[in-house]
């Protein structure tokens, strides 16, 4: 097959051996991938993951990064065909998504970010018939690939456990900013402050439900709101994955407040345990997607409660993967750029 890959800090394109599924594995034709800030990390960082995930546990551990890996993790495809075995809940040429895991010998595989799971910057992939959601075949497919990002987001936003009494803030409205305000505007959560230092990100901020947008650079967003009857933010979820943020956020918010922490920091951090305690704060440490998240963010994409189109900017084929993935981390990048590895 076909595919843009990375070895050893570089993204090449070229050939790559067809996945071969075996029992309870699906065999997908992509059809389209969103491209992730974790994939340009991964891409100059990715030693220093696996290294972390050897030392204190995670699901890179077995990787090679010396040797080809196909990323691509918000991926939407075509049946193919099942492994031996395999129960075949779906019909083949039905169009699915799934959660990026591929369960095995009692764990599981990060698909993407495994030597044996090719993702979604090849031709074909290999998904667990047991994590696949069947997608209406008349649902774009590059709006259909924002489910996995939109999921990630509602699980940050249930992971803060909110109630009709909170103001929320939103730090950082990228994908998963904007998949917590999405979130919380699905479990009638408001009013949601919404703070990133980029315009164009604001604006998607509000069209996602913020009911306030901040520029950190001219206010605070802590201080009392007169746009809320004075009323301070109480529930703060970091989307951003900066060190030295959680300490900011202790230090600025009120006493009782709660900090969901979902930004993918890499870095060790401090922070200052009296300041939290004197406060009475929560911390929570949000994750990955669950398969209920999955299913929540596909229905409400159909359904038309979030609107994810505003989310997809250029298509690019597999020959434009290495340039993108370089602007990704700019101020005017798009949300998501998206990969069709049938296009060179």
């Amino acid at each position: 097959m076909k595919a843009a890959y990375f070895i050893d800090g570089r993204v090449e394109v070229g050939s790559m051996p067809d996945p071969t599924p075996g029992k309870g594995q699906v065999l997908v034709r992509t059809h389209s991938c969103g491209m992730c800030a974790s994939d340009s990390h991964f891409l100059t960082s990715g030693k220093h993951v696996i290294e972390l995930c050897k030392k204190h546990g995670g699901p890179y551990a077995a990787l090679d990064f010396s040797k080809a890996f196909v990323p691509g993790h918000e991926f939407v495809g075509e049946i193919l065909d099942y492994g031996p075995g395999s129960r075949k809940p779906l019909r083949v040429g039905s169009k699915v998504t799934s959660m990026p895991l591929m369960l095995k010998d009692g764990g599981h595989a990060v698909i993407g970010y495994d030597n044996h799971c090719p993702g979604g910057f090849g031709e074909y992939m290999l998904l667990d018939e047991n994590l696949m959601i069947e997608v209406p075949a008349e649902l774009d497919d590059d709006i259909a690939a924002m489910t996995e990002p939109l999921a990630v987001g509602l699980e940050h936003a249930r992971r803060g456990a909110p109630t009709k009494d909170d103001v929320a803030l939103v730090l950082g409205c990228g994908a998963i900013g904007l998949g917590v305000i999405a979130g919380l505007k699905l479990m009638g959560i408001g009013p949601i402050v919404a703070a990133d230092f980029h315009e164009s990100r604001r604006l998607l901020a509000l069209d996602a439900g913020a009911d306030i947008v901040i520029d950190p650079k001219a206010q605070s967003a802590y201080e009392p709101l007169p746009d809320l009857g004075q009323r301070q933010v109480n529930l703060v979820y970091e989307c951003v994955g900066l060190p030295g943020l959680l300490q900011n956020i202790i230090q600025s918010v009120a006493f009782g407040a709660r900090i969901v922490m979902g930004g993918y920091c890499m870095e060790p951090d401090q922070f200052l345990i009296f300041a939290a305690q004197n406060k009475r704060l929560t911390v929570h440490f949000a994750g990955g997607e669950e398969p209920q998240d999955m299913a929540l963010a596909l229905q409400s994409i159909c359904d038309g409660r979030v609107d994810v189109s505003k989310w997809v900017g250029a298509r690019i084929g597999l020959n434009g993967v290495g340039k993108a993935l370089s602007e990704l981390s700019g101020p005017a990048a798009p949300v998501r750029t998206v990969v069709d590895p049938r296009s060179q």
